[in-house]
């Protein structure tokens, strides 16, 4: 890693500063006007901005950080990968499909044929 201070970090703070200070200086020039007689709320909206718009220049910084942070990361050799295991473990019962129940009842016959059918369309689908 390079020194920590180096010209164009100090340059980026003082940028970083200078826009917060601006930011600030400007929602304390929508405080006083909207504590004036023809204030309104959006003024008092825009001292609530102001701010927030001085602190995002530091934000990107901390992101474009990161972002490099995270490309650097990526640029490194992988880990050496892990040998297989010579037979794979069985940890489950292999599932066994259930008992095809037979009924006597005409409607249970019906359900069954149509049950059936179903299973024909579906087997043709397949193919």
């Amino acid at each position: 890693m390079r020194g920590l201070l180096t010209p164009q970090r100090v340059l980026i703070a003082l940028a970083c500063l200078a826009a917060l200070i601006v930011c600030c200086g400007l929602a304390w020039w929508q405080w006083q006007r909207f504590e004036s007689a023809s204030g309104t709320f959006q003024n008092l909206g825009y001292v609530l901005q102001w701010p927030l718009f001085g602190l995002f220049p530091l934000f990107m910084v901390w992101r474009f950080r990161r972002l490099a942070q995270q490309r650097r990361d990526e640029a490194l050799p992988a880990p050496e990968p892990v040998a297989a295991a010579a037979e794979p473990v069985t940890t489950v019962d292999a599932v066994k499909p259930a008992p095809v129940e037979h009924f006597d009842d005409p409607e249970d016959a019906e359900l069954a044929a149509y049950n059936r059918m179903l299973a024909e369309l579906n087997a043709r689908d397949g193919r």
